[in-house]
């Protein structure tokens, strides 16, 4: 399958080559190219920049660039069909609900649910929290336990914590070292007053995948409601809402190569899953999400969906050669190298990597011609290591040593190449001036050695 759009997204913003331009006798521009990567003991230990251009894009876990094609299909909405979907008197009103309703369409078949169980949203984070507080709180009288993971995204462990403070009790399950739930853990701790459970299909951190038709069997037998996090995972790989057995669908737009500022809400009618609703206003959206429905927006996300179904299988064999590409290229020249979470269950497009007696932070600022992302939270003054990769049982030093390597729909061969030298080059470098790393190469075993304080 050609794909237009590849050449509509900068494809290489900058190339593993030097270019040096000298005039031929004519005046004509001769261009000569040389190898960037040098050997020389001079280069060895140098730290260079190409200051061509932007950094490459490797964070598409953050979010991901709109594809060109949604953005064709949004731009009538943002100039000509201005209307309000919810005026009901006149064409501007009707030509704007009549696209709101094909985009509910679009991402309804996306997750083989049905129309009016969408509900649009401002994003995953949104629907997160209409998803956990207004079902815990619909059902509060009663059931007043709500189950989640201790990976969820912080919105859905801060939505916890608020419920917490209502009185409610939380399960916060473990996860085993490979980043996936034990299903006894989940099925042991429902209870009689359990009214959700949360968890997450795809983790943003380090891309794997939950047993989710397994986690919704269990719920459906103990007749508790299942609420996915599905923002990684939609449109990425196939979601069934049906044969999964999941009541509460969280969705983002920008994570599907759509706009941000959207999102949507799937929530289950046959059996009919309650929320209160979290925000008062004029009744939009069944009277679960008021607010005017931003119909632009809306249409984006709709037509990023289609796209996304469409073409999913094509683009998951694309993030699967990229992915497996990159690792053996890193492998093939670095030991010590840890990937995060399992390496099977796992979406391809998600790439943890941990680079012992290398500091994140350190490789971060080497690789600055590279949108990266790393796995310890060091913007934060206490220097904490990611709370995903503490709850899989990382060591503290291999969690500040981990690198998110994001790939996504428009990311390049060319591209995975030169990242994956350029991290090869510089973890090296790193590592030939850690004192650790030469003991580590005479054979020291690091963990016995008792270290003292002066």
């Amino acid at each position: 399958m050609f794909r237009l759009t590849k050449n509509v997204i900068s494809v290489v913003c900058k190339s593993a080559i030097k270019q040096k331009t000298q005039l031929n006798g004519n005046g004509v521009v001769i261009f000569e190219q040389s190898n960037f990567f040098s050997d020389s003991a001079n280069d060895k230990f140098s730290l260079k920049h190409e200051e061509v251009g932007r950094p490459l894009y490797f964070d598409a876990q953050a979010t991901t660039p709109m594809d060109p094609r949604v953005l064709d299909v949004m731009l009538p909405y943002l100039v000509s069909y201005h209307g309000n979907p919810h005026s009901r008197t006149h064409a501007y009103g009707w030509e704007s609900e009549a696209a709101v309703e094909k985009a509910r369409e679009q991402v309804a078949n996306l997750i083989n649910a049905e129309p009016k169980e969408i509900i649009f949203t401002s994003g995953a984070t949104e629907s997160n929290n209409i998803s956990v507080k207004g079902v815990g709180r619909f059902y509060a009288p009663r059931k007043k336990h709500v189950i989640t993971t201790q990976i969820e995204h912080k919105c859905v462990l801060d939505s916890c914590r608020a419920l917490e403070g209502e009185g409610f009790r939380i399960t916060y399950l473990p996860v085993q070292q490979n980043g996936i739930i034990n299903l006894k853990d989940l099925e042991d701790a429902i209870t009689p007053e359990t009214s959700l459970v949360s968890i997450m299909t795809v983790n943003n951190e380090i891309g794997v995948r939950q047993p989710i038709e397994a986690i919704g069997a269990i719920c459906k037998s103990k007749k508790v409601f299942f609420h996915t996090d599905a923002a990684q995972a939609v449109g990425k790989v196939p979601l069934d809402v049906n044969t999964m057995n999941i009541d509460l669908m969280s969705i983002s737009g920008h994570k599907v190569y759509g706009p941000k500022g959207v999102g949507a809400l799937y929530i289950r009618r046959r059996p009919r899953v309650r929320v209160e609703p979290i925000q008062s206003g004029g009744g939009q959206e069944r009277g679960m999400r008021s607010g005017t429905v931003p119909t632009p927006l809306v249409v984006g996300l709709g037509a990023a969906c289609e796209l996304a179904g469409r073409e999913m299988a094509y683009d998951h064999l694309w993030m699967e050669k990229l992915s497996k590409r990159f690792l053996e290229k890193i492998n093939s020249k670095l030991t010590h190298v840890i990937r995060n979470g399992d390496a099977e269950q796992t979406y391809p497009g998600c790439v943890n990597l941990s680079f012992a007696f290398v500091e994140g932070e350190s490789l971060l600022m080497a690789l600055k011609d590279v949108a990266l992302s790393s796995g310890s939270a060091c913007t934060s003054a206490s220097l904490e290591p990611s709370y995903v990769l503490r709850a899989i049982g990382t060591d503290e030093d291999l969690a500040h040593s981990s690198i998110r390597f994001g790939l996504g729909r428009f990311t390049t061969i060319e591209e995975v190449d030169y990242t994956a030298e350029k991290t090869i080059r510089h973890v090296e470098r790193l590592r030939e001036m850690s004192p650790l790393w030469e003991m580590v190469q005479e054979g020291i075993d690091i963990k016995t050695i008792q270290w003292s304080q002066h």
